[in-house]
């Protein structure tokens, strides 16, 4: 007998877990790149990422050709110190950008702009750039500025309509705006008697453990 696939939650921070099709789905967003050397044996793998020149498609990728390529690869081919490509930020975390969020998050159609936002902004941190702290300070910023608007609607909307709400968050969003209307549900089951208790919600849960693998290291 098969057993049920039971979902694994995404990464957090700078590295994914890819057991999660969340991080496996996020892994293949593009990434604007730079090659800062001739990549030999890569035009055949990259040639169709590559914007210019034409002459990228041949066995080698010429320096300076523009790449998109997905984050994996981006991460995999990365060196610092050997300069074998530059990562630009995608348009949503450069400045002109970073300026919107910070003005008025809660306004903004994450999932319109990239579904993984967060998830996607925190691997960026993996790539040096003098940029990064300002990125990171945003996406959290982000995050506060709109957490509490989120669960609150998932406390606010029982047995209404959220499809219109819903469809403006990034998954991370989308799975707290779930998980807040699970525990709605719940508490409305148990203070109707439909439940003989309350459990532990599985994001504490998950919490914990993390939280004793970190002391077990």
């Amino acid at each position: 007998m098969f057993e049920a696939y039971s979902p694994v939650e995404a990464g957090l921070g700078l590295e994914e877990n890819f057991l999660s099709l969340e991080d496996i789905l996020m892994s293949q967003e593009r990434l604007p790149c730079r090659a800062e050397t001739n990549l030999p044996r890569l035009g055949a793998v990259l040639g169709k990422a590559a914007v210019a020149p034409a002459s990228s498609t041949d066995a080698a990728v010429p320096e300076g050709s523009k790449l998109e390529i997905p984050l994996w690869l981006a991460k995999g081919l990365y060196d610092n110190k050997r300069r074998i490509l530059s990562v630009e930020l995608p348009k949503i975390y450069r400045k002109s950008w970073r300026t919107v969020f910070t003005a008025e998050a809660s306004v903004v159609d994450l999932h319109k702009l990239g579904p993984y936002y967060y998830g996607f902004g925190s691997q960026l941190l993996n790539f040096d750039s003098p940029e990064n702290a300002e990125l990171a300070q945003t996406i959290l910023q982000t995050f506060i500025g709109r957490f509490r608007r989120i669960m609150d609607s998932s406390q606010n909307a029982y047995n209404e309509d959220t499809s219109a709400l819903v469809a403006r968050l990034d998954e991370l969003e989308r799975a707290l705006f779930q998980a807040g209307q699970k525990g709605l549900n719940n508490f409305q089951s148990w203070e109707m008697g439909q439940a003989s208790q309350i459990t532990i919600s599985s994001l504490v849960q998950n919490y914990k453990k993390r939280k004793i693998a970190d002391l077990d290291s």
